[in-house]
């Protein structure tokens, strides 16, 4: 389901309210133009209405570009990038409070969640096929859900905002963390029954039960509630609709998109329209601008490297004979799908490393590249972003059980992953500390580069106090400059704050 951006759609995204007693005849509304008011009056209004809320996710600053500068503060990844203002960003220092990668991603989410809010609080009312409406409304409380799940582990304490503001003087309160993840939580609890299990062809790519009990059960990762979580997980690896697939590389190319590993994906298209890309026009591009900003310098911006560390991590060869390879092992093979280094004896847009003249010291990010089939990267790529994946659901049931001690279930769910690019199987002696490394570990080197791993180190509480600071400095040096207390969030914009005077910015800043 690539999803289509219609005139109607712009009914539920920036609707102003007017008022009925206007008396400026400068400035009078057009009797003809459609509102909210008289939008939500049919079937095809209610699927138009839905089909605005996953578009909210593909705009400027969520998954089109802004989510991935956010999630890659983490320690696997730093920037070199020209722009000043960018590369400190992702050093933990933000002298501006407005900068435009945060706060534009303030903006868009709180568009989105307007959208899902008219959604769910509007298609009830409407006289369809019952069945259809309460998997609409299922699917818009997905969408309500993901968008708060990324502003509570961004920003924090944020307003939660339920329903359709009555006029422009409306003010949601600021909830806690807490609060908004136990919204999150009600939502995807009250979505879960009325979202089916798969969909045909042409509906691939909306949510499905498994997508929704799989973020569920990332809130609970994130609360370090372990049962719960590992029980979701038990229910979605029970469901058989999931698999890895066998070639490592379809997760990351257009062209094998929604496959069978595919838990959620943010659906794009490299069709290049009217008006840029990621901007919430009818005309717009639905494209994806990841790679245009983290690849190799010349094809692309180059603003966001991977870590050697991680490069580095990857020490484990294939146990099996290689067809039509003299050789009988080679490096886990993940590690050049994700990274391009002088060792990768790939084509990268033509061209080897070496006849780019390419820092042999550096490395850049190879995921979601267009390598393979353009000469450089530009705005429009069509790629779908894999927001949650069957690996990622196998590591965090492994993740849970080794918590609970459970390390003779655990061990298997790795080994899957591993058994995937013909690893060999971890040892069956690890105490549970040893494991729990090992699954971490596991963890950078399946997911490298895909926005998990700020998640990750946020659960592990490695940005809670000194030593896990310290941790975190050994792999990437951007840690000198983390604040405890202050740089796990970032900034609630200026703007905000001045618009709504009960709005409390973060501590810090």
């Amino acid at each position: 389901m690539k999803v289509n951006k219609i005139a109607a759609l712009l009914l539920v995204g920036g609707l102003l309210v007017t008022s009925a007693c206007e008396k400026d005849l400068l400035d009078q509304s057009n009797p003809n133009a459609p509102t909210k008011e008289n939008f939500w009056q049919n079937q095809d209004d209610a699927i138009k209405g839905v089909f605005a809320c996953y578009s909210g996710l593909q705009q400027f600053a969520c998954y089109y570009r802004s989510w991935h500068f956010m999630a890659h503060r983490s320690d696997e990844s730093f920037s070199q990038s020209p722009f000043v203002a960018l590369a400190d960003f992702t050093r933990f220092i933000q002298p501006d409070v407005d900068f435009f990668i945060s706060s534009f991603a303030w903006n868009d989410y709180y568009r989105t969640i307007y959208r899902t809010n008219q959604a769910i609080n509007r298609i009830p009312g409407i006289a369809m096929d019952e069945t259809l409406r309460k998997r609409l409304v299922a699917e818009a409380r997905f969408v309500r859900a993901l968008s708060y799940f990324d502003l509570a582990y961004f920003f924090g304490n944020v307003p939660l905002m339920l329903e359709e503001p009555v006029d422009v003087n409306a003010r949601a309160p600021q909830a806690t963390q807490a609060q908004t993840e136990a919204q999150i939580i009600a939502d995807l609890q009250a979505a879960i029954p009325d979202l089916p299990l798969t969909y045909g062809d042409v509906d691939k790519g909306r949510v499905t039960r498994g997508a929704a009990q799989a973020l569920l059960a990332k809130v609970y990762m994130q609360q370090r509630q372990w049962a719960q979580a590992s029980a979701l997980f038990t229910q979605i690896i029970g469901s058989n609709q999931y698999v890895l697939v066998p070639n490592y590389l379809d997760n990351f190319t257009e062209t094998n998109e929604n496959n069978r590993e595919s838990v959620f994906e943010v659906q794009f298209t490299g069709t290049v329209l009217e008006v840029g890309q990621g901007q919430d026009n009818g005309s717009a591009s639905e494209s994806h601008d990841r790679p245009n900003f983290f690849g190799p310098p010349g094809p692309t911006f180059a603003d966001v490297q991977p870590r050697r560390w991680l490069l580095d991590a990857y020490t484990d060869s294939t146990v099996g004979f290689v067809p039509g390879s003299t050789t009988r092992h080679r490096i886990d093979p993940r590690r050049d799908v994700s990274i391009i280094h002088a060792g990768n004896p790939d084509v990268f847009y033509g061209r080897t490393f070496a006849q780019w003249g390419w820092n042999p010291n550096q490395q850049y990010w190879r995921k979601y590249l267009n390598d393979r089939t353009r000469a450089d990267e530009n705005f429009s790529s069509g790629i779908n972003h894999r927001v949650i994946r069957y690996a990622d659901v196998l590591l965090m049931q492994a993740e849970a059980l080794i918590e609970q001690n459970q390390l003779g279930a655990a061990r298997p769910l790795i080994n899957q992953v591993r058994a995937r690019v013909d690893l060999a199987p971890l040892p069956t002696n690890s105490t549970q500390d040893q494991l729990r490394q090992q699954l971490r570990l596991e963890r950078a080197r399946e997911l490298a580069g895909e926005g998990t791993r700020w998640f990750d180190i946020l659960r592990w509480g490695l940005m809670d106090n000194q030593v896990g600071i310290d941790e975190l400095r050994t792999r990437d040096s951007d840690f000198t400059n983390f604040r405890l207390g202050v740089s796990k969030l970032l900034p609630i914009p200026r703007r905000d704050l001045g618009i709504d005077p009960n709005l409390r910015q973060n501590p810090g800043y």
